[in-house]
């Protein structure tokens, strides 16, 4: 009986939950070191007072009604349903806090055992979540907003094929041509769409399964990969949109003078986040340095090329950008250690929505061009 006594004495001083005792009157007869750890008192402070001190003064008064209704049948339950509760320290702050309530009986008489935690930080991590909700809800309203203007942008470049006669009859003479061109599109725009749409529902649903401060580096690391693929979908758009634009004649180049070797340093920097473990870019310049030339269109071309190899080559592998440069021409070579392109595909790899047969499940571009020059 004695060894008995001695857990339930180190268990009622161990807890890492507040526990204080009131009797049948209210009134405070135990509490454990976590309570007066988390109300900033002592025993003699608070033994012999009204449970009614650790309330904050404006819910007291109806605390007295709610807790003589409770003591005329009590039972195990927890406080609070649906309600913030609130505790007041010695110095007068509060606190947010979860209440269970137990009554029991002794010799003694009639009693209720408070167990109190401090849900401050719960609180925080909920705050937490509801902003990186409220930051995915804008993500998912900029992306919509991308779409619409893109749309737009198609609805006009229709409505001038239609007020040309030219044009429309060479849209007729694509018919045919376009129709097979839908099948293709549906089924990359479905390969293109599913990867990132799935990590942007995954993440979302994992974040709120984080509501400790130990998983705060969980949490920002899903909301990461929500903005990534976010991204990711933006561009997927604006390639295929590119596509048309390029077929309408309506991209043009506009050269301007560049430090090349300093453009190609900083792209490459830009895209090694999207490097796997232990891949490197290998950069090799020879050559006139200023060049004229469009930038836009260059950086496109690059990163198209470089990403490909990345996304197709396993970790640890290189990817080299080499590039001889002379007054009239520029020489651009790309080349990886990854999958590679099969024979049979490489007349087709500037085909618009074309998937090299080895590429497989993996999320990259329309073509798999593994060594472009």
């Amino acid at each position: 009986m004695t060894r008995h006594i001695e857990m339930l004495d180190a268990l009622f001083k161990h807890a890492t939950e507040g526990i204080v005792v009131v009797n049948k009157a209210g009134t405070i007869v135990m509490l454990n070191p976590k309570a007066k750890e988390l109300f900033g008192y002592s025993d003699m402070e608070l033994i012999g007072k009204k449970i009614e001190m650790l309330i904050p003064q404006r819910f007291a008064g109806n605390h007295v009604h709610y807790r003589d209704n409770y003591l005329e049948a009590p039972r195990a339950r927890g406080m609070g349903h649906l309600m913030d509760l609130f505790a007041r320290r010695f110095d007068g702050s509060e606190f947010p806090v979860e209440v269970s309530l137990s009554p029991f009986k002794t010799s003694d008489g009639e009693f209720v055992v408070s167990f109190v935690i401090d849900i401050t930080e719960r609180k925080k991590q909920d705050t937490r979540i509801r902003e990186a909700n409220l930051e995915i809800q804008k993500l998912n309203a900029e992306l919509e907003e991308r779409v619409e203007q893109r749309t737009r942008e198609l609805a006009e470049a229709v409505k001038k094929v239609e007020e040309s006669q030219e044009e429309v009859i060479r849209a007729l003479k694509k018919e045919k041509e376009l129709n097979n061109m839908k099948s293709q599109f549906v089924t990359i725009a479905s390969h293109e769409f599913r990867t990132p749409l799935a990590t942007i529902l995954s993440s979302a649903s994992l974040i709120g399964r984080y509501v400790t401060t130990e998983d705060e580096e969980k949490r920002h690391k899903h909301v990461h990969r929500i903005k990534s693929a976010v991204n990711n979908l933006t561009e997927i758009l604006n390639d295929f949109l590119s596509i048309g634009k390029l077929e309408e004649g309506r991209i043009h180049s506009v050269p301007v003078q560049v430090d090349l070797p300093l453009f190609c340093k900083s792209l490459i920097e830009e895209i090694q986040g999207l490097c796997k473990e232990g891949q490197e870019i290998r950069f090799d310049y020879s050559g006139t340095e200023d060049v004229w030339l469009d930038k836009q269109l260059l950086r496109n071309i690059l990163f198209n090329l470089l990403s490909n190899g990345i996304k197709y080559s396993d970790n640890g592998k290189q990817i080299f950008l080499t590039i001889q440069a002379d007054p009239k021409m520029i020489h651009l070579n790309v080349r990886d250690q990854g999958i590679g392109i099969p024979d049979a595909d490489q007349v087709n790899v500037f085909d618009r929505f074309f998937r090299a047969h080895n590429a497989g499940n993996t999320q990259g571009d329309r073509a798999g061009p593994q060594h472009r020059q």
